[in-house]
């Protein structure tokens, strides 16, 4: 007997080992069940059989599950359209007119030429306006804002008054 051929069943560990011998902990643990609720597949023969009958207050032997409704319906069916041959066209498609190779020059020219301007405009707006500065500028205006949050210039100089010492200070 092959086993391809031989049933399974499925064990599951339903209740700890704690409280119980060793004996007992290591007959769960040789089936393969590492933690509480865990299930495995064994083959159903006389030798499994008789390890489960063994522990049967800590292991028990649960029918396979069944497949939800849903998974026997298919996702999609793909139904095949009939092949048709496309049909030849009745009348010639029109032939555009041709243009001289001059005017067509000049279109192209045209239509590049706004372009241009507007990318060459592009970099002075962006240095207008001061929003597009490099990260080593835009940290640094983030620590100033920092430091004059907390009372420091950049500096390196406090800017928050100077506690009077000597004669001139006033006592409490």
């Amino acid at each position: 007997m092959s086993e391809k051929t031989l049933k399974t069943i499925r064990i599951k560990w339903v209740r700890s080992g704690i409280g119980f011998t060793f004996h007992q902990k290591t007959i769960v643990r040789s089936l393969g069940l590492n933690k509480l609720n865990h299930t495995v597949v064994r083959p159903d023969t006389p030798q499994i059989r008789g390890i489960v009958a063994a522990v049967p207050h800590l292991l028990e032997i649960v029918p396979e599950p069944k497949a939800p409704a849903w998974a026997s319906i298919p996702e999609y069916t793909v139904h095949h359209a009939p092949v048709v041959e496309p049909a030849a066209p009745a009348e010639p498609a029109p032939v555009a007119e041709a243009r001289p190779a001059a005017e067509e020059a000049a279109l192209v020219e045209a239509e590049e030429k706004p372009a241009a301007k507007a990318k060459a405009k592009a970099p002075k707006a962006k240095a207008e306006s001061g929003k597009h500065e490099g990260p080593k500028q835009r940290t640094r205006q983030l620590a100033e804002r920092l430091l004059e949050n907390v009372g420091v210039d950049a500096g390196g100089g406090d800017k928050r008054p100077q506690p009077v010492h000597g004669k001139n200070r006033q006592s409490k």
